[in-house]
């Protein structure tokens, strides 16, 4: 007998012995929920280990490789892949709970299952209850390891990337390279350990006047300053410095010019010193920042984007999970195993693509934080709502 006909057999067996009263129906619901659960998780850790393996050699192409090539010692590198660790789990969950989810019930829904559960008097609450159950553990635990452990790692990769952009130069100016600093550009020559050729530094802050500061030779030294990776010590350096009127300028030559690199410079000013905070945290400090006047509106907005970021990507797994059961049920009739792979990989790829286009439009045209990235959830949960309502009245 194949697993198929055996898990109808069981199914069938339930009905007679609740029929003829040899089992209590409130334990005939027990088995089956059980049953239900079981199937959901095992799915959903498939799908979950699929993605995660995807997402982990990604990172390993991107950073891991990157770091490799500019001589970064092994064992850093490896540190750097165990932080990146938790943010990986909680990409991966939300869309492990979609694919998951389509998977098991497609997969139910095509072999029958599904019929013959509700030919044994069990309505579909018997199957939605595991199904928004088991959505809303999993957005307890993705929201945990996104807020919690998410923020350790990122405060250990920025002080391990800190520490690796000491030890190995490079990291932090590549030879050959034009770099951006902050708001400022770097135009970089050989680099030979400590020793910086022809390097040309474009300063564009946000006063009116811009300044361009060129040196044969420079050093790069350690530094002992709190936010400071590393100092830039430019010896024979020439500065023009143009003024706002485009019309005066000024000329200084000087032996040394010390050119601090700071490590927001490096790591990113606004996402990534954010991403240092829980949810309750960043909360105040946005609040803070309000109140005081602390910030200008558009890096309340940014910091703010970081804050929607920390909840509505782990709260989208209850979302997929309301979604999936309609799918399911709808469309999983025929090929319900290989529909449920295929559609979840697309919805997952146009709501991952909805949230970076959010998060663009709010660090470079300044839209709204809430609406850009809540949007792709409040999708979701319109679509689910409709297949919801179409199932219903099937």
């Amino acid at each position: 007998m194949d697993l198929r006909a055996f898990k109808e057999s069981v199914v069938v067996k339930i009905q007679s012995l609740i029929k003829k009263k040899s089992l209590p129906k409130e334990l005939g619901n027990h088995i089956l929920l059980k049953y239900i659960f079981k199937e959901l998780f095992n799915y959903f850790i498939i799908a979950f280990l699929f993605l995660f393996v995807i997402f982990f050699v990604n990172n390993i192409l991107l950073i891991g490789e990157d770091l490799l090539k500019k001589h970064a010692p092994i064992n850093d590198v490896m540190l750097v892949m165990l932080y990146s660790i938790p943010s990986i789990v909680a990409q991966s969950t939300p869309f492990a709970t979609l694919i998951g989810f389509l998977m098991c019930l497609g997969r139910m829904m095509s072999d029958n299952e599904i019929l013959i559960i509700r030919a044994s008097g069990f309505g579909y609450k018997y199957i939605f209850i595991p199904v928004v159950t088991l959505g809303i553990l999993i957005f307890v635990v993705s929201f945990f390891v996104n807020d919690y452990l998410q923020v350790l790692s990122n405060v250990k990769y920025r002080q391990l990337l800190s520490k690796i952009s000491r030890s190995t130069p490079t990291i932090v100016l590549e030879p050959n390279s034009i770099k951006k600093l902050g708001q400022s550009t770097v135009i970089i020559g050989d680099v030979e350990g400590n020793n910086v050729s022809d390097v040309i530094f474009f300063n564009s802050d946000n006063t009116d006047s811009k300044s361009i500061i060129v040196a044969k030779n420079s050093t790069l030294k350690d530094s002992k300053k709190d936010g400071v990776v590393l100092q830039l010590d430019m010896s024979d350096a020439v500065m023009l410095s143009v003024k706002s009127n485009k019309t005066d300028y000024d000329v200084l030559e000087s032996q040394s010019i010390l050119l601090n690199i700071f490590d927001t410079d490096f790591l990113g000013r606004v996402s990534q010193t954010a991403s240092t905070y829980t949810y309750f945290d960043l909360k105040k400090e946005i609040n803070k920042m309000k109140k005081q006047n602390l910030a200008d509106d558009q890096t309340v907005n940014q910091w703010s984007m970081e804050l929607y970021k920390k909840i509505s990507l782990p709260f989208v797994s209850v979302l997929f999970a309301f979604l999936a059961f309609s799918i399911a049920f709808l469309f999983g009739k025929h090929n319900g195993l290989t529909m449920g792979l295929f559609t979840g990989v697309i919805i997952c790829v146009l709501y991952w693509a909805m949230q970076i286009t959010g998060q663009l439009l709010v660090v470079h045209n300044q839209y709204n934080a809430f609406w850009c990235i809540w949007a792709s959830d409040i999708v979701i949960a319109l679509a689910a709502l409709i297949l919801g309502v179409i199932l219903v009245k099937k």
